[in-house]
Formats: C-alpha cells, structure tokens, sequence
C-alpha cells in the first residue's frame, strides 16, 4: 500500500540544521557580513589613528603659494596637502594639521581688493549657523595687508578666514594680483592654543617677487 508524501512547509528547516529555532546554515554568511561591518566602522579608523604621519613640517621649510609666493609653516604641524619650495606646484591647495586645527590655504584669481574678496567667499558659503566677530586687518612681514574675519559655528568651533592679495605697490597692481585666503579651524575653546604659530603663520606670507 503506498504511504502519501507529505508536503514539506516553505521555509521549513530541518532538526538537524536548527539552533535556538534559527537556521544554522545561514549563520556563516551573517557572521562574515557582521565581520566586515566591524572593521568598516571601528577597524579602519583605528587603523588610520595608529599608522604615524611621515608629513610633518621640520625647522626651516617653507610652503610655496605659486608664482614665487611663500609662507612659513608652523613646526610639527603635519602637511596633508600642498608643497614645499624646491618642489613643483600645480595647485594653491595647502592643508595643513595639528591635533584638532587645521589650516587651510586657496590661491585665486580675482579683480578687487582682499576685502571685497572675503565678502564673495562668504556669499559662496552661504548662510551658515553661528556668530560672527567684527572684521579687522593684518599686515604681513613683507607689507601684504589682509582683511581677518572671525566666527563660531553652531557647534562651538572657531574658525578665523584671512583674505590677502598678493602684491604690493600701486592700488592697481593690488586689485589684479591673485587672491589667498586662509581658513582656520580649531575645536572649541582650542585657538588660544594656536594662536601664536597662526600669527606667525600669516605674518610670513610673501608676495613672489614678480607681484
């Protein structure tokens, strides 16, 4: 006499294959991707916190700005971006890196006064959350006179933008020479901290000597 076959439920695991009522053979695959999750998230970043910086500013290197233009770095900063004299610009882009500051440099072209060219960078920004200080000036160790805005993000953190020209000279020599801002970028209540090697920083900023 023939025993009828019973049918077997969809998603129906065997005895064998079950643990705490879950399917043992899927367990592999998860852990592998739970594996790789965990060093996305928590491994690289370790990673990248452990492996020392081999970039860091040593006494006597200078930055070039292009065109002949230079500025001095502070020491012990790290170099993540831009180049040293000696070497071959293609870019003004400097980043540079210490702790929870950063420094940043940007070279432009622009028809206008160091003034006028902070305000632009600020429409460029938009209106962003937080409180801005009053606009005041510095003169660098070469003449260069920059216009330096302050503010406070939303969160706490300072930022200072110095916007130069870079030439010296006639009122129309300044408005053609390119542009340079400076943004720096401190955590909370750390500027202070920074301050001196900043100063020293934009007081160093030189115009090439074709300007």
């Amino acid at each position: 006499m023939a025993v009828e076959a019973k049918s077997v439920p969809r998603g129906w695991v065997p005895v064998e294959h079950r643990l705490f009522g879950l399917d043992r053979r899927t367990f592999r695959p998860a852990l592998i991707v739970l594996a790789i999750a965990l060093v996305l998230i928590y491994g690289l970043p370790a990673l990248n916190s452990a492996i020392p910086w081999h970039n860091e500013i040593k006494a006597g290197q200078v930055l070039e700005l292009g065109g002949g233009a230079t500025a001095v770095p502070p020491v012990g900063w790290q170099l993540e971006s831009g180049t040293l004299t000696g070497g071959s610009a293609t870019s003004l882009q400097v980043t540079l890196a210490s702790g929870g500051a950063t420094i940043e440099l940007n070279g432009t072209s622009y028809d206008g006064s160091a003034d006028a060219f902070l305000d632009q960078v600020e429409r460029a920004d938009g209106d962003r959350p937080g409180m801005s200080g009053d606009r005041g000036t510095l003169t660098t160790g070469a003449g260069l006179v920059g216009v330096v805005q302050t503010r406070t993000t939303a969160s706490g953190d300072d930022e200072v933008d110095a916007a130069f020209k870079m030439a010296v000279g006639s009122a129309e020599a300044v408005a053609a020479a390119p542009a340079l801002l400076v943004r720096i970028r401190t955590a909370a209540g750390q500027f202070e901290h920074y301050q001196d090697e900043v100063a020293a920083l934009l007081r160093s900023i030189t115009p090439g000597a074709a300007r």
